[in-house]
């Protein structure tokens, strides 16, 4: 049966993915709740806009009248709660704006949602569900194989990983994911959380590293790399993302935690070069790529290690990634070769009218 899905955050690079996900792939209705911060974009939407089961709402989630507004009108069955400042850099530079978003934002939403499905009628409300959508940075970091000994098996998050957040914004989305949780055991409202690896794929704002090291290459700058690039992530590719996330939000169970991983763990370093290897490739030059790599000092409080334990989501609900790490990086490079307007859009700042430089 269709159900209404309610996607704050869905201009945003993966909570479009999700809108598209929805409107190509099944027979639900969404409404897309978004500010259109820096990070949304409409124009990754352009292929589904025009559809007649997809519905635009400009709207702050902070907003606690607009976003009751949006609910009385709209009557979700489902929220998936997308809408969040992401970029740890930024966060380090200016932790307020995290704090508004991530927390504040979240708090209003788990409000607004709360009255409103406290006046459903017993069949609508016995099916509501609130996803709140988060990341693994949440649990800290790891041990990195360079410091272990051979031979160690090396841990992975699971669900039950305590918190330990290393920068403002895994802090604010700590905080949110333990306000969702608190208002499922206070007041019952039928939450559920995930906690993802690093996204990668189309419609990837350029300040994250594997966009921003496609287009500096193809403008012929440097590859800022931190420190040695030692750093190590599990690469999720963002449609993969979507398709659990999805999964989750409609046959997930009340106040569980799923988390979800790519499994494929790289450093830093060798994403950077398996992008100028496929560049060579695809679009080679005189000189290799890899000659525009420089090494950068490290940001403060970087995380050396994050990898996560996706059993759970596919023992009880049967997702498990469709792309590796090489196919998804591919895919993702061929598609900012043949999407630079979109790209070029971004960097100049015209999808939203002002100028951003070049988006780093």
């Amino acid at each position: 049966m269709s159900k209404k899905i309610l996607v704050t955050g869905g201009a945003g690079f993966i909570g479009s993915a999700v809108v598209r996900h929805l409107i190509n792939n099944t027979e639900h209705h969404v409404v897309n709740v978004d500010k259109l911060t820096y990070a949304g974009n409409l124009e990754s939407l352009t292929s589904v806009s025009d559809d007649p089961r997809y519905h635009f709402e400009k709207v702050d989630i902070c907003n606690a009248s607009e976003i009751k507004r949006v609910f009385d009108t709209h009557q979700p069955d489902v929220v998936m709660h997308l809408a969040a400042e992401s970029h740890v850099d930024r966060s380090i530079d200016g932790p307020g704006e995290f704090i508004q978003t991530n927390v504040v934002g979240t708090y209003t939403l788990l409000e607004e949602a709360r009255v409103y499905w406290s006046l459903l009628n017993d069949s609508k409300k016995g099916t509501f569900k609130f996803h709140h959508i988060s990341t693994d940075e949440v649990y800290g970091d790891l041990p990195h194989p360079d410091d272990v000994d051979g031979g160690v098996e090396l841990p992975l998050f699971t669900e039950e990983t305590p918190y330990a957040p290393s920068s403002p914004y895994s802090a604010s989305k700590a905080s949110s994911d333990q306000l969702v949780r608190a208002w499922l055991r206070t007041y019952k409202l039928p939450t559920l959380v995930t906690n993802c690896s690093n996204n990668y794929g189309p419609f990837h704002f350029p300040e994250k590293l594997i966009p921003l090291v496609i287009l500096n290459a193809l403008a012929g700058k440097d590859l800022p790399v931190y420190g040695k690039g030692n750093q190590i992530r599990d690469w999720l590719y963002v449609e993969d993302h979507a398709r659990a996330l999805v999964l989750v939000a409609l046959e997930g169970k009340i106040g569980e935690t799923y988390n979800i991983g790519g499994h494929n763990e790289n450093k830093n370093i060798e994403v950077v070069r398996t992008i100028c290897r496929i560049l060579d490739e695809l679009k080679p030059k005189e000189a290799k790529y890899e000659e525009q790599i420089t090494f950068v000092k490290d940001r403060p409080g970087h995380d050396m290690r994050y990898a996560i334990d996706a059993s759970k989501i596919e023992r009880e609900l049967g997702w498990t990634p469709e792309e590796t790490f090489e196919s998804g990086i591919r895919k993702t490079v061929q598609w900012y070769l043949d999407n630079e307007s979109w790209w070029q859009a971004v960097l100049d700042g015209s999808y939203q009218g002002e100028r951003l430089g070049t988006g780093h």
